[in-house]
């Protein structure tokens, strides 16, 4: 393992991030208050409570996924897609490095960046709400693999995007409504029960009930299937970054 390999692309993906820093922690301090007034507030207002939690703090969850999971995305995309536009891409691949390295480079840093926003998240959102964390240690591991598998997504999104058009594709169109309607703002068990079923098929549900979990000890579905889907989910990722770097898909044509 080439240790000075993954520091030096590790080391310049956080450069880049720690430039545009006032940015990147201002912006999700702001969109998280305007969530709370938008949610903790209007809708907070006609529900009080879910299930013995306050509105406020049950949404708090949710927030942080929506906003890791998009982030780890975009950050890991971006990072991968910009050298193949200006081509330095092939530089990287003639340097005596491996995929893992490269991989270990790109997406340790897109995720260290979105664990970062949603611990930012996580402190501007004590700020509205009572907060309280059954299970810290679990918090951090859902939050930590739910970056880092994201960021495996966003790495694949890159290498198969062809312009900047596309890199945004995949994020608005698919992740975003999944997020959305994976109870991010609500229990899916408010639903209907053939809403609930089909529910059940979205596999953000599982990442956003356990992460409530840690928080508040209960969940729409079990720990278990939570703790597998992600699991699932990391490893298929795994593969297909595998796959690409065993045929060259869209990084040597």
């Amino acid at each position: 393992m080439n240790f000075a390999a993954v520091y030096a692309i590790y080391r310049y993906e956080m450069m880049r991030f720690f430039r545009t820093l006032l940015q990147s922690f201002i912006s999700p301090v702001i969109s998280t208050s305007l969530y709370f007034v938008v949610f903790g507030t209007a809708i907070g207002s006609r529900i009080q409570e879910v299930e013995g939690i306050s509105y406020g703090a049950f949404i708090v969850p949710g927030l942080i996924m929506l906003s890791v999971i998009m982030q780890s995305i975009s950050n890991a995309s971006f990072a991968i897609y910009f050298p193949k536009f200006i081509g330095t891409i092939y530089e990287l691949l003639s340097a005596p490095v491996n995929f893992i390295e490269i991989v270990l480079g790109y997406v340790g840093a897109a995720a260290t960046k979105s664990l970062f926003i949603g611990l930012v998240i996580l402190g501007t959102a004590s700020l509205f709400v009572d907060l309280s964390i059954a299970h810290p240690v679990a918090m951090i591991a859902f939050l930590v693999l739910t970056c880092v598998s994201f960021a495996l997504m966003g790495f694949i999104i890159g290498i198969w995007a062809n312009n900047f058009e596309q890199l945004q594709l995949v994020p608005l169109l698919i992740v975003t409504p999944l997020v959305f309607l994976g109870g991010s703002f609500y229990s899916i068990s408010m639903l209907p029960p053939v809403w609930q079923t089909i529910t059940m098929f979205n596999p953000v549900v599982y990442l956003i009930s356990g992460f409530r979990w840690a928080f508040f000890d209960m969940a729409d579905v079990p720990i278990g299937l939570s703790l597998g889907a992600i699991a699932l989910f990391t490893a298929l990722c795994l593969g297909i970054v595998w796959w690409i770097f065993r045929t060259g898909w869209r990084i040597r044509a």
